[in-house]
This record gives structure tokens, sequence and C-alpha cells, in this order.
């Protein structure tokens, strides 16, 4: 982990147009934040790579956009409504909020208490004296549970609404869905189902930028297989969603699993490891692989009286299947990705800040710079601008000096700058810098489009 700050990437973030506080002009609201241009288009290029990877890629895996509201007959039968919860704790002092389980957690080093009851927590809570870290005082309240679905009415007329929940996790569309995926999609056993989508949880946190927050995005999927084969799949995923990291940009260095323990893992879970990200504020999950056995099949068949068993074609077998769960998070992906890539450097005495995202990942491939304000120069640029931009995410900039450009490209990641100068004008060739090691080189017009695919590689 490098000596970067969470506020030095916070400043960036807004600066540069990745990612705002939202509802900002009204004073901000607590964990809510809103992706701006970069931001979306460095998420994009995030969630189209999982996407080709984990299914365009792959003859085992299917898509699926389940809605966002489901019945809450599917929240009850999947044991959210019962399990779904954490521990808070306030302050008497200062009525700070936060979550018991995080509080000693950030107290205690390396101890993991999430999962455990609320007695459990406050004791240890008491036992060592941990106080306030807003106000310092030691004043707390019992720790006691919430349930992390948000509730909402669906309806017109007031006394006719009827509750709803906004979904705490994309998995169980895929769950309701299996039997129409088995019925439409010639699939068999082993074969994965997998979605990209919003999740929301009326989750607690202490001011981790987009780690944690009340709405955001989930890539995973439902892979079905034999009970039997469970092992032997879980450490395949478990290799792949590893390689997929590494792919992206991230740093072996930066990286580690995590296995749960039995008092951390979800109700359906009976194997759980997280791969973590060291942050400025410590190891935290980024991505997840579970082992959900049988449990929201059957729960699912039992509650719908429909059967989500699978008989074998070749054997006539028929079981429920197994199932291991990959799961991404793609908000707080995004927010790894600029706390790895975020780098300060000293050139020609003075700091320069440079975003050393993969290029593959970057919001934009080249920028396209003319020299100076001349007419000729301009009309040259942007013939490269319009050309470049079939094929490529590019822009054109003439606001500022070429050291100032340089610079705000550098913050946004931007691999290559591309800079017309009154050479072009004679030998159709201009000069591409580089990011990364700010090397120049002259390169003709005519192969800028080899040029620019070879740095994506």
């Amino acid at each position: 982990m490098s000596t970067t700050t969470i506020d030095e990437i916070i400043a960036l973030a807004k600066r540069r147009g990745f990612v705002y506080a939202s509802s900002d002009i009204y004073g901000g609201m607590a964990n809510t934040w809103d992706f701006g241009h970069y931001g979306t288009l460095l998420k994009n290029n995030v969630r189209d790579a999982w996407w080709k990877t984990f299914v365009l890629d792959r003859d085992d895996m299917v898509g699926l956009e389940a809605s966002i509201f489901l019945s809450p007959k599917v929240w009850e039968a999947s044991g959210h409504v019962a399990n779904f919860t954490d521990t808070l704790i306030d302050c008497k002092n200062c009525k700070f909020r936060t979550r018991a389980d995080h509080l000693i957690e950030d107290k205690i080093k390396d101890i993991k208490v999430e999962g455990l009851e609320s007695n459990e927590l406050t004791k240890i809570i008491t036992e060592n004296k941990l106080t306030c870290p807003k106000c310092g005082e030691f004043e707390w309240t019992d720790a006691r549970t919430f349930n992390l679905l948000f509730e909402t009415s669906i309806g017109i007329v007031e006394e006719k609404k009827s509750k709803a929940y906004m979904r705490g996790e994309i998995a169980q569309g895929i769950f309701v869905n299996f039997k129409n995926v088995l019925d439409t999609m010639r699939v068999r056993v082993p074969f994965g189902i997998a979605q990209q989508g919003k999740a929301f949880r009326n989750e607690i946190t202490m001011g981790q930028f987009i780690h944690r927050t009340l709405e955001f995005d989930l890539m995973e999927f439902e892979y079905f297989v034999h009970p039997l084969a469970w092992e032997e799949n879980f450490e395949m995923w478990r290799e792949k969603m590893w390689k997929f990291a590494l792919s992206i940009g991230l740093s072996e260095t930066d990286l580690r699993w995590r296995e749960h323990e039995s008092h951390e893992r979800s109700h359906y879970s009976q194997k759980t490891l997280d791969i973590e990200y060291n942050y400025p504020f410590g190891f935290k999950e980024l991505f997840g692989i579970a082992y959900r056995t049988d449990f929201d099949l059957k729960n699912h068949g039992k509650h719908s009286g429909k059967d989500l068993s699978y008989t074998d074609p070749k054997t006539n077998e028929k079981y429920v299947p197994h199932v291991i769960e990959p799961t991404f998070g793609l908000s707080r992906l995004v927010g790894a990705l600029l706390f790895s890539a975020f780098t300060k450097e000293m050139v020609h005495e003075k700091e320069r800040i440079v975003l050393k995202l993969a290029p593959s990942m970057a919001p934009i491939k080249a920028a396209i710079f003319p020299l100076q304000k001349d007419e000729k120069l301009q009309m040259k640029a942007k013939e490269i601008y319009e050309d470049l931009k079939t094929h490529f995410v590019v822009e054109f900039d003439d606001a500022g000096n070429i050291g100032k450009m340089y610079r705000r490209q550098d913050e946004i990641g931007t691999p290559s700058c591309i800079t017309v100068d009154y050479d072009t004008l004679e030998d159709k060739s201009v000069t591409v810098r580089d990011r990364d090691t700010m090397k120049q080189v002259r390169v003709p017009i005519n192969k800028l489009h080899e040029y620019i695919t070879s740095t994506l590689l």
C-alpha cells in the first residue's frame, strides 16, 4: 500500500470528474456518491471487461437482468427478512452512530467480529473500553441489530399500499429465474447465470468513500454444480477471480485472500473467502466467493411450490444443484483502481500527479492537442480527433498551454497524448507522449490507429 490518503483520492475524484459527493449543493447525503463523466467511463470499462471475461468468452454462462423489485415472498424465503442484519451502537454523548463490529475491528488489530451476537459485541466494547472515534468518550448504548433491507411501499392509495423491499443483493433474481433459464436456454449443469446491477443496503459506515455505500453496483454469477463437484469448481473460480483482479491493473502485493470464520458467514453459506484490497484504512473486501449449497433453490422450491431440481439428461439423476457464487463489487472496484493507480512523483522539482491505470481501463485512451491556437493546427488536430473517435474514446483539448494539458490528462489517466505541431503539416506525423514514462515519439498519422491499439494490449 502506498502513502496515499483517502482525502487525496476524494480531492482528485472531484477535481477531475470521477466521483462527486451526492446532493452536494444541499450539503450532501451520507454514504451516497455520484459518478462523473470519467468515473462512469472507468466503471463501464471494468464492467465490460468483467462481462467479456466471465460471460461472452465462455460457453457455460448466460446473462440475466432481473427486476430490482421482487415479490416480498422472495426475501422471506431467502432468509433476508429474518437474517440480513448488522449491529449498531450509539454514543450517548455526541449521538454518533456506527456499526459495532466496525468500531471493534478499527480499534483492535487483527480481529474479526462480524456476525457475533449483539451481547458479545457489547461485552468486547466494554471490556476494552473502546471510546467514540468522534468525541473520545466511553459512553455507549448496548449494541442492537437492524435489518439491512430498504423497505418501500407499492401502490397509489395510502391504505392499500403493500410493503416491498429494494433488493439487498442481486442473486435472488437469478435463483427465482433458474427454472426459466433451464426451460429456455438449453443449458446443462455445470453452468452459470450472470448479472450486473444495483443493490441497496441500509449501511452505517465511517467515511470510506465509495467502498461501502447505500446504493452500489454488483457483478456476480451463480454457478450451478453437482453437489459432489462443488470443491473443484470453488477452486477453479477462486483462481479466475484472482487473475481477473490482476488483469484490470491491481497489484498482487495489495491483495490477499481471507477466509470467513463461522460467525462471519452469511446464513446461506458453508464456505466464504474474500479477496481483500489494502486501502489506506486497512484491508477490506473487494470480491467474495461463497459456497451457497442448495440453500436458495431448496427454499424457493419449498415456499413457491415449484420444482427447482435438475435432471441429468445422460444419467437421469435428479437433484437440486449446489451453487458457487463469485461476487464482484463494481463501485468499490472503481475506488480500488483509483487508490492503486494514484501516483505522486517529482519531475523537474515539481510534483506530478498521475493515474497509472491499466491502459485498457483508462477512461480516455488518447488526447489530441494542437501545439498552439493556430487555426491550421486546430483544424488538423480536430481532423485526427474525428477519425480516432470512431475507434477509441478520445478527447480534443486546446484549453491551455501544452504543459497544463499534459497534467490534466495525467490525472485522468490517459495513456497517450498526441500533439499536432507545425511539422505535422509538412511530414504528416505527430508527437505522441507516453503517460508513464513521458517519453515522446513521432508517429505517422496513418499509423495512429495501430499505435494506440498496441498501447491497450
